[in-house]
């Protein structure tokens, strides 16, 4: 008999966990609270909005995005059939090319959003430069210089700094916000942290912050799909339901309207668990169970028996405190207006606006066949920022759902008309539709479904998958992962890290889920494993090193183009090819060693390899010297300014 798995919640990592552990013969059963299967990334009809049996209009609690660099749900998706003959559901993914940035009476900037790949793409990013040189985003170039030293900071920081360092500097102290320009301030500090995660810049973890910040960049730099990916048609219809149908087929028990009320613990293991469906309670039991649930749900279950015998639990009632908000509204058009190819960050909207126009990318969605039927186009809004005054005078938290719905469509109006040109009228507007998870009590706004949020220092709070209660397993956002923010994508990994758990404790031979690290590039790591060598040392970070060795590089590399000038390499290597990679394309596989054979000169890179060689060499010894000579170690907050650092070789 396979042994039982009572997974609690069927969102994404419910809905994750029971895949894995299917897929390995092991009995699933899931308890989900909703009448929708989805958590989070469900999306939902608009209660009684479709008339003449056609269906109510797609509502979400916020748009879904796929950056490239998720890599555990996108996995899963691609194991999940969909439609007729051999389609899968990550077939639904479409990649957007833009990022529009909207500011207040001025024209908008369109931002590339991957590598570019077309002549179109090419004078976008020539465009993209031209606009943070030139001043338009009000960024100085000092500005510019200055948070490019960061961001080289962080992509040459060992992950042991970032983990036991930068994971207790706040993004704010670490970019020097408070001594930079109103602009830096606003995009760069602001900008960054509350409208892309929610989270305040003066209380958000660098580490966090900075990692995800890095995997974007890389996304858009390095050849490959979009950094930006998005679904062709509303969540459920092009992702959860057919999800929800394979997982059925392959025999698990997926239960709707199922909540979980208590769970019973003899003083060794979870012995059951009760759930509420439709006014009764129900007992399931099994060999063990996961709690797919979000924090704030999680804690109402915990009982002082299993605190005692897991500590470690009790950390979540602290995480449940730092949650923050991030909502949806949707507002639903006469005519499409797509904005841009991509998302939109509304820079000067009080309340952190962020949208999508979903109409240009759902291709085979006929929006006719919703609603009343004249709806054309919609614009899926999520709201970032509850406790900041709106144009109206009032925080989003303290307006009612009406008053929340006119000044998030003037904010956006003010954003994207500017001049004579006037992109949304009232007269476009048919409707809104309000996150349902957002409720009215006593003259202010509730949230049952908050974000939980990357605090500095808050890492050492979080629970492993695996509990010390030998059945019992976690499966949530708030898990350690190496995604780490509260994403479908950590939601995903967790999963995985709790089905790996189950499959240790029941001794199975079964193969181990895939668990994935944040990549990033390898021409990075030799300046990480220098920055290691003086973190081991006890040493802050230092650049000297990554600009010798730079400008050693660059004296090679001249060498070498004197050298290959006449040989028959270098007149193969430069031969015109119909699909020879763009420039920037073929720099990254130039100083790549691990890039494909022919892809550059066997001189090159082994010229690469002998300076960096000879670079972390004279790390070592540097490093010993200086702690010879008693340089201070790092402490936690010692680097977070650091003044400026040169990141270009004089």
């Amino acid at each position: 008999m396979n042994p039982k798995v009572i997974i609690l919640g069927g969102g994404i990592a419910g809905l994750s966990a029971a895949h894995e552990l299917v897929e390995r013969n092991f009995d699933v059963e899931v308890h989900e609270l909703l009448s929708i299967p989805g958590g989070k990334a469900r999306s939902f009809g608009l209660p009684g909005s479709g008339i003449d049996g056609r269906k109510d209009l797609p509502g979400e609690h916020g748009f879904r995005f796929f950056p490239r660099f998720y890599r555990h749900v996108t996995d899963t998706m691609a194991r999940i059939p969909y439609g007729p003959g051999n389609g899968l559901v990550i077939d639904n993914l479409v990649d957007t090319t833009r990022c529009q940035l909207n500011r207040y009476g001025r024209h908008p900037i369109d931002v590339i959003a991957r590598s570019p790949r077309t002549f179109s793409d090419v004078r976008a990013a020539t465009t993209d430069l031209s606009h943070f040189l030139n001043g338009d985003l009000d960024l100085t170039h000092d500005d510019l210089r200055f948070f490019g030293a960061k961001v080289w900071q962080i992509v040459t920081s060992c992950r042991e700094r970032r983990n036991e360092q930068y994971e207790k500097i706040d993004w704010w102290d670490f970019i020097s916000a408070e001594d930079r320009s109103p602009a830096y301030q606003k995009l760069l500090g602001h900008g960054i942290t509350r409208s892309l995660v929610a989270a305040k810049a003066r209380s958000a973890s660098t580490k966090t912050i900075g990692d995800i910040f890095v995997q974007l960049l890389f996304d858009i730099i390095t050849p490959g799909p979009s950094t930006d990916r998005v679904l062709n048609g509303p969540t459920n219809d092009v992702w959860i339901e057919p999800w929800l149908r394979y997982l059925r087929s392959r025999g698990v028990g997926y239960h709707l309207g199922s909540k979980a009320v208590a769970v019973s613990f003899d003083g060794q293991r979870i012995r059951s668990a009760t759930v509420s469906q439709g006014g009764r309670t129900v007992t399931v039991e099994g060999d063990y169970f996961v709690l797919a649930l979000p924090v704030e749900d999680v804690v109402g279950l915990l009982t002082p028996e299993m605190i005692r015998a897991d500590p470690g639990l009790e950390s979540l009632f602290t995480l449940d405190n730092i949650t923050e908000w991030m909502n949806g509204i949707q507002i639903y058009l006469k005519e499409d207006v797509p904005l841009t190819h991509g998302h939109c960050i509304y820079v000067d909207s009080p309340w952190a606006l962020t949208s999508i126009s979903q109409a240009q990318f759902w291709q085979n969605v006929s929006l006719s066949q919703y609603g009343d039927g004249t709806v054309k186009g919609i614009l899926s809004v999520d709201i970032s920022e509850w406790e900041e005054p709106g144009l109206n005078g009032k925080t989003a938290k303290d307006c009612t759902p009406e008053e929340i719905k006119a000044e998030v469509w003037e904010q956006i109006k003010r954003s994207v008309n500017y001049g004579d040109v006037v992109k949304l009228r009232d007269e476009q507007l048919h409707g809104f539709s309000l996150d349902p998870s957002l409720s009215r009590h006593q003259g202010t706004t509730a949230n049952e479904e908050p974000l939980l949020v990357n605090l500095v220092d808050t890492w050492r709070l979080r629970p492993e998958a695996a509990s010390k209660i030998p059945n019992l397993f976690l499966a949530a956002d708030y898990v350690r992962t190496y995604t780490d923010l509260a994403t479908m994508e950590a939601a995903n990994e967790a999963a995985r890290r709790a089905v790996n758990a189950i499959l240790d404790a029941t001794g199975s031979d079964a193969a181990r889920c895939n668990v994935w690290n944040l990549h990033e590039p390898e021409i990075f790591e030799p300046w990480r494993e220098l920055d290691l060598i003086r973190f081991t040392q006890g040493l802050p970070w230092d650049d000297t090193l990554v600009r010798l060795g730079l400008s050693v590089h660059e004296l090679v590399e001249k060498s070498i183009m004197a050298l290959e000038q006449g040989s028959a390499e270098g007149g193969l290597t430069r031969a015109y090819q119909t699909d020879s990679p763009l420039p920037w394309q073929a720099a990254l596989s130039m100083i790549d060693r691990e890039a494909e054979p022919g892809s550059t000169s066997d001189l090159r890179r082994e010229a690469t390899a002998l300076v960096e060689r000879v670079v972390r060499l004279f790390a070592m010894r540097l490093a010993e010297a200086q702690t010879r000579q008693g340089v201070p170690p790092a402490t936690g907050h010692g680097d977070a300014s650091g003044g400026r650092v040169e990141i270009i070789p004089n």
